[in-house]
């Protein structure tokens, strides 16, 4: 089993920063892909970013140039810097862990059943 804990969310306004930290502990082993996931209120659960454990990353359009992840794979945490937020990235944000996948030509695609670990969540808001 593993445990994914969330930290760092919290109120910004637009153009502010955040960073999101999530620590894994368990059977950590076993994990091959780690990602953030985002849902907004009314919207569907949507990939963000993840990073495999050879550090390709995968980013959702909608993110890249903005936000930063990276690992730690001494501490088995995962770091999310959020950088020129933006209103639309408002959501519950999520860290997600499963298995090493390869698809589509990258690593780690935002698929939410290949992730099978999920952390309980931390609230992002943007204010413009």
């Amino acid at each position: 089993q593993v445990r994914l804990v969330e930290s760092g969310g919290g109120s910004v306004q637009s153009g502010g920063s955040l960073r999101l930290s999530c620590a894994a502990s368990g059977y950590t082993y076993n994990i091959g892909c780690m990602a953030w996931f985002r849902q907004a209120p009314g919207k569907e659960r949507e990939g963000v970013v993840s990073i495999e454990s050879g550090g390709s990353t995968n980013y959702a359009d909608s993110v890249k140039g903005r936000f930063t992840i990276s690992q730690d794979m001494t501490s088995n945490t995962m770091i999310l810097q959020m950088n020129s937020l933006k209103p639309e990235d408002t959501a519950i944000y999520y860290c997600a862990a499963g298995g090493r996948v390869w698809s589509g030509g990258r690593y780690c695609p935002h698929h939410i059943p290949a992730f099978g670990y999920w952390g309980q969540g931390t609230q992002v808001t943007v204010s413009s």
